[in-house]
């Protein structure tokens, strides 16, 4: 098959179809584009990548990931020191805090507990949540795990953890979707709605 253009460019093309959402013909396009737009898109891109790759960090408080260490987010003064939002991974703490609805302190736990892949609680940040809770003034720890089986076991061995730390342990609302239509809902989401209601 013939080659419309250099291995260099096939490696970038290979390298973007290994990002999540880019599959080859996707990455063909993007590579395209930004090949095209070599000094707008490319060439700041490609400093940027090369900044953040040689800066990147783990925060040693709550396990974001930032440039500086403590992250952005725990040095932030004017957040809530009282709250912490427990999440599975980095990407669950950029949703929520896009949001903009939660202003307080966050906690990653690099996954949740699963028997079948062999992840137990060493695995996780639990002992960095539990001394957290215990040594910060902290007195609400949100639990925003995902609404899975591991999620909700993970939920459940976290509240029994930090049940003698004195701080009140809460979790999300799992029910329907702002917009949705319970027709289109499964049943596990119209069960946990129901057991979550509230008055009106």
């Amino acid at each position: 098959m013939p080659r419309s253009h250099g291995s260099d460019i096939d490696k970038l093309i290979q390298l973007l179809a290994k990002l999540p959402g880019l599959g080859p013909r996707s990455a063909r396009r993007s590579a395209l584009q930004m090949l095209k737009k070599k000094d707008s898109v490319m060439v700041p891109l490609a400093t940027a990548l090369n900044d953040v790759a040689a800066r990147v960090q783990i925060c040693e408080r709550c396990g974001n990931v930032d440039t500086h260490n403590p992250c952005h987010v725990c040095e932030d003064t004017r957040r809530d020191q009282t709250t912490l939002c427990v999440v599975e991974e980095v990407a669950d703490l950029w949703a929520l805090d896009r949001s903009e609805t939660y202003k307080g302190l966050y906690h990653v736990l690099g996954g949740t507990l699963s028997a079948l892949d062999g992840v137990g609680p060493d695995d996780l940040n639990v002992a960095g949540l539990i001394n957290r809770a215990a040594g910060e003034g902290v007195v609400e720890v949100i639990l925003a795990l995902n609404a899975t089986v591991d999620g909700q076991t993970t939920s459940h061995y976290l509240a029994e953890r930090l049940a003698d730390s004195g701080v009140r342990v809460t979790a999300l609302a799992h029910g329907v979707p702002v917009g949705g239509e319970l027709d289109y809902l499964d049943d596990g989401t119209l069960a946990a709605a129901l057991r979550a209601r509230s008055l009106v």
